[in-house]
């Protein structure tokens, strides 16, 4: 491949500004921890946050992002819909696009499940063991049979999201609860991955196996020979129209 894959990291960017547990674990943004991340693993990457105009969405922006990552949780019905309208496009026509954690509950993931995708939850910090039920799946590549996170936010059933295309992952955690933790989806020309752990007041987002995880969903997210290519509805605006098909004379 010619060119770097590019990765936009999206935030909401409103915990870590002020002072507290949040901007002690990730002072300068869940993004920005992120953004090293897939940025050592070779990627293009540039972060877009809530409060920037079109929330660092544009269209120019969007045009030039293979996959997209989202994390939100305290601001979702802020997202602009003209904006959930945009990204929605964007991955129908064949962005990937990874939700972390409580992005769950965002517009856009929402939109493109149909569903409420609404679950049980519980804040103790308690340990989650994250099993890898499908081992072929590209974004379990290069982990074991489960990993543990030390201490997580509980997510539980029942999840309301559509079955999955692949389950890749399932979360148990110390009160007994089980979660679809790794869920893969294609939509349109797109392909999304929603993984859950990961939490604002949690180092989660620095553990090693987490990180493989997200760098692996991001490649996998990739538009098949990315850059992510325009709709056929786009293309015909070039003056490439199928041939209609005559139909077939009675005798």
């Amino acid at each position: 491949m010619s060119h770097a894959l590019r990765v936009t990291v999206w935030n909401e960017f409103r915990h870590e500004r002020h002072p507290g547990k949040v901007r002690d674990v990730y002072p300068n943004g869940i993004h920005a921890v992120l953004a090293e991340m897939l940025s050592k693993a070779g990627c293009a990457v540039r972060t877009a946050t809530l409060d920037e105009p079109d929330h660092g969405l544009t269209e120019e922006v969007l045009a030039e992002t293979d996959v997209l990552t989202w994390w939100g949780h305290m601001a979702h019905q802020e997202v602009e819909d003209r904006i959930v309208d945009r990204v929605q496009r964007r991955v129908l026509e064949g962005m990937g696009l990874v939700v972390l954690h409580s992005g769950h509950f965002s517009k856009i993931f929402r939109r493109l499940m149909g569903t409420s995708c609404a679950l049980t939850w519980r804040e103790m910090g308690e340990r989650e063991r994250v099993w890898v039920v499908a081992p072929s799946h590209p974004v379990a590549a290069g982990l074991g049979e489960y990993f543990e996170v030390p201490h997580s936010e509980m997510y539980g059933e029942p999840f309301d999201i559509p079955a999955p295309d692949t389950l890749v992952f399932v979360s148990w955690f110390q009160g007994g609860e089980i979660f679809r933790s790794g869920c893969a989806y294609e939509r349109g020309r797109g392909k999304i991955f929603y993984f859950s752990p990961g939490h604002e007041t949690l180092p989660i987002y620095y553990q090693p196996e987490v990180q493989q995880v997200i760098t692996n969903a991001v490649r996998w997210a990739a538009p098949l020979g990315w850059p992510a290519i325009p709709t056929p509805s786009t293309r015909i605006k070039g003056g490439h129209r199928p041939v209609p098909i005559e139909p077939v004379q009675s005798e």
